[in-house]
């Protein structure tokens, strides 16, 4: 990383109000960072013109002394399931080929008026399915990160998914931070995967309108930065009221960034004791104990509590959410827009055009989705996950009495090979374990890095707050992360 690549935002901010270097100047080392990062395949499209275009509006403003917007000059990379007036939005699939939106997602658009510069859009599993980054039809993404030890020296690395490609690009400096969807945890686990923070906001907090559904009750656009100052400024730019979005959270926004006070003296931190699982690496809970006596030496309370139906949540999410991405991805037929193959007949066209355009992974959720939504299963299944899933909710509820955040690992494991649990789609399932009962319960939670494993691997751990209460958490995100004073970088810098 070059000095301007490794500033955070906050740090780029004052910077750009010192004038120190131009919005330009920021943005042209980050291009120059991209280009010179292409094989970790992050981005699908690059963007270069369009951040250099916004990067000198944003020095306009400077010279005539304007006050900053909030991200006013930082170079942003956009993850490819958020549609972008005029470029190219593919969701990773084959079957939105040359797909170019002629309108702005909500969530992209806050952050270009909030005056961030979009560097690319940056590459994902295949309609955000995936825990690996590895189902996208432009290939896998690479993590910057390298194995020092273990079975995996030498070896490329996943990065986490869904959202693999934005945090491969903060991680590596190409871009300040990126945005993240997460629907079981596809911004929290690639966070951790990656060294980086990962927040999943409160369901409603950000809009989805103008984002490429895939279970339509989970889906939650987030922030991927360096550090939690920065995370709490990018969603100030991000979230807010969207009429267009019946789900969008009709509230007025607290003030994130003022949140971070640096004391969290008397207030209660929860560990849910059903988090300690059979067979976890001794790593992770080695990392899990620090972090609840960094909190406690930091004047919290530490309290065991009990999420009697966590064991559940992993099926119950696996039933949940295909359901729903079946009836989403149903629009997807070669006649509106993107792919279309030729056929006989009418249905022939459809069974062409999704069979050529949509992924194995993609094709196995939608099929799992329309066996539990079909006549004869829909009580058996769907509506049975439908009530344990209420049943998740009310155990946060219950815990959330007595605690103000809850403190669990991320993932079960760091970053694994590329390719080494390819062939067993559950084993990738089962690093969605401590993320996917946040987003059953629709949640906030974060996840931030809080020390290296024995063969030089970020771990990461996750808070999870009560339902619009971001303020607590990144307030005692804040105290962990100072706590934690991570600051490695990928090839040992």
């Amino acid at each position: 990383m070059t000095k301007l690549t490794s500033l955070s935002i906050a740090a780029a901010r004052d910077g750009l109000k010192k004038k120190e270097f131009s919005a330009s100047e920021l943005t042209e080392a980050h291009i120059v960072a991209m280009e010179g990062a292409r094989e970790l395949n992050a981005f699908i499209t690059e963007t270069p013109e369009i951040a250099l275009e916004r990067a000198r509006e944003s020095d306009v403003r400077l010279g005539k002394g304007s006050p900053l917007s909030a991200m006013d000059g930082i170079p942003i990379a956009i993850k490819d399931l958020f549609a972008t007036e005029g470029v190219l939005t593919t969701a990773a699939s084959h079957i939105l080929d040359g797909f170019t939106p002629t309108y702005e997602s909500t969530v992209s658009a806050n952050l270009r008026s909030a005056g961030a510069v979009m560097l690319g859009k940056t590459n994902l599993d295949e309609f955000a399915m995936g825990s690996a980054n590895i189902t996208s039809f432009y290939g896998n993404v690479k993590n910057p990160w390298k194995a020092t030890g273990g079975k995996n020296v030498g070896k490329d690395l996943v990065p986490g998914g869904s959202s693999g490609g934005s945090a491969a690009a903060v991680a590596s400096g190409i871009a300040m931070a990126a945005t993240g969807t997460d629907t079981g945890g596809s911004i929290r686990q690639p966070a951790s995967f990656t060294g980086i923070v990962g927040l999943k906001p409160t369901y409603g907090r950000c809009s989805r309108w103008g984002t490429v559904a895939f279970a339509s009750s989970l889906d939650q656009a987030g922030p991927m930065t360096k550090t939690v100052r920065d995370a709490a400024i990018m969603l100030q730019a991000m979230a807010g009221h969207d009429a267009k979005d019946s789900t969008s959270a009709d509230m007025a926004l607290p003030d994130f960034e003022s949140a971070l006070t640096g004391d969290i003296r008397g207030l209660k931190v929860g560990v849910p004791s059903e988090y300690r699982i059979d067979g976890i690496d001794p790593e992770i809970t080695a990392i899990w104990d620090r972090g609840i006596e960094w909190l406690k030496d930091a004047g919290a309370e530490i309290i065991e509590v009990s999420l009697p139906t966590t064991k559940y949540a992993l099926p119950t999410y696996y039933i949940v959410a295909p359901a729903e991405a079946s009836a989403n991805l149903a629009r997807y037929d070669g006649v509106r827009f993107g792919l279309r193959v030729p056929g006989e007949s009418l249905d022939d066209m459809y069974m062409n055009t999704r069979g050529a355009g949509f992924g194995a992974e993609v094709k196995r959720r939608i099929l799992i989705g329309t066996y539990v939504l079909s006549a004869g299963y829909y009580d058996a299944y769907y509506i049975k996950a439908q009530k344990v899933r209420t049943l998740i909710s009310e155990d946060f509820k219950k815990a959330f009495t007595s605690v103000d955040v809850l403190l669990t690992p991320t993932a079960p494991s760091a970053a694994f090979a590329i390719g080494e649990k390819q062939d067993d789609p559950i084993a990738m399932y089962l690093n969605d374990v401590f993320t996917v009962p946040t987003s059953l319960a629709g949640l906030p939670g974060i996840s931030l890095p809080a020390g290296l494993n024995n063969d030089g691997l970020p771990l990461g751990l996750q808070l999870i707050g009560r339902a619009f209460d971001e303020e607590t958490l990144l307030r005692v995100a804040g105290v962990l992360e100072t706590a934690a004073n991570f600051t490695h970088q990928p090839g040992g810098k």
